[in-house]
């Protein structure tokens, strides 16, 4: 009799993977990144342009603005999701989630789903009232309230870019493509479809406690983070020695991250090659590519600082997580990522 290399495990109300299956998605990372940064770095430009284009740039002030970047995102979002914890699970201690958060940060030198995995286990462990499906479920609304922000920020700048639709065909293609998705989530509700799919995997706290307007605080405050996050990269861009307009930002920001989902190392490789091909307008392919590939550097380097902030409680996630793996819990695993976490 065959037998699916997929179990369910209604423990944490998610599909079981295969080892082989596992460890397939722990080395894909890996792999797009190097092939990713051999294209870009072996292939498209000259190596040695990058010194070049770093000796002209204000380093000491897009550093700071790339560091400013990286210390808002992990509090606004550290903050939103111990709210959301605390409104629509229990009142755990906001600085518990932010200690979990914090740790979190040093796993993800492993990679973005070693992170992510190791949030939810850590919140797991603070919360008592909820199972584990609960848990992943409620902890993907601000990716949920950021996603329509960032929809409502390409859509509205899309007939402000200059040469309108037609100079802009990515833009458009990528809002009409949003939307679509949005309409077909509309009609799965409508229908049924979707709310079953929740109950099925016992992620049915979608339905059964989160009403749309509860929704309205987060998607006001990820709104206010969009403004910071348009004006920062476009600071830190400038300090570079790239000029990008303002609205171009606004519009193509939200595909970066689109593009940035890919599966990689710490966005490495990713990044450089979209960013590249998405203000190719406003700067020469290799000051682009040294501007994205010192943004993950920085960012690499606020992981490390970051997570030792919390070294202990990063050092008890990897304990709790392999002590899990070796009584053969299914370890949780998020619903959605959000490619804007460098």
């Amino acid at each position: 009799m065959n037998v699916s290399p997929r179990r369910y495990s209604r423990a944490s109300g998610q599909i079981a993977e295969s080892p082989v299956r596992a460890r397939a998605r722990q080395l894909l990372p890996w792999c797009v990144s190097a092939c990713a940064l051999a294209y870009v770095f072996g292939y498209k430009i000259d190596w040695h342009a990058i010194p070049d284009i770093t000796a002209r740039a204000n380093m000491p002030l897009f550093i700071a603005f790339t560091v400013l970047d990286k210390a808002v995102f992990f509090l606004v979002w550290g903050l939103l999701q111990a709210a959301v914890i605390r409104r629509f699970i229990e009142p755990v201690p906001i600085h518990k989630v932010l200690s979990v958060k914090g740790g979190a940060e040093l796993l993800r030198l492993g990679g973005n789903s070693v992170a992510d995995a190791g949030f939810l286990f850590g919140v797991t462990q603070l919360v008592r009232s909820a199972g584990v499906g609960k848990v992943v479920a409620i902890s993907s609304i601000p990716f949920i309230a950021h996603f329509g922000v960032l929809l409502m920020q390409v859509t509205i700048s899309l007939p402000l870019l200059e040469g309108g639709l037609g100079s802009n065909r990515d833009v458009a293609i990528a809002v009409a493509i949003a939307w679509l998705v949005v309409g077909i989530g509309i009609l799965g509700v409508r229908a049924g479809y979707l709310r079953r799919l929740l109950l099925r995997v016992e992620l049915g706290a979608w339905i059964d406690n989160v009403r749309p307007r509860e929704l309205l605080p987060y998607v006001l405050w990820f709104a206010l983070f969009a403004i910071f996050d348009v004006f920062v990269q476009g600071a830190a861009s400038r300090a570079f020695g790239v000029e990008i307009d303002w609205l171009a930002l606004m519009a193509r920001i939200p595909i970066l991250y689109v593009a940035l989902m890919i599966p990689s190392l710490g966005n490495f490789g990713t990044r450089e090659i979209a960013w590249a091909n998405l203000f190719a307008d406003y700067g020469s392919r290799e000051a682009l590519y040294a501007f994205a590939l010192w943004t993950n550097t920085v960012f690499l380097a606020m992981h490390v600082i970051i997570g030792a902030l919390f070294f202990s409680r990063a050092v008890r996630l990897v304990r709790e997580m392999r002590a899990a793996r070796r009584m053969h819990e299914t370890l949780p695993r998020p619903i959605l990522h959000d490619a804007i976490d460098p």
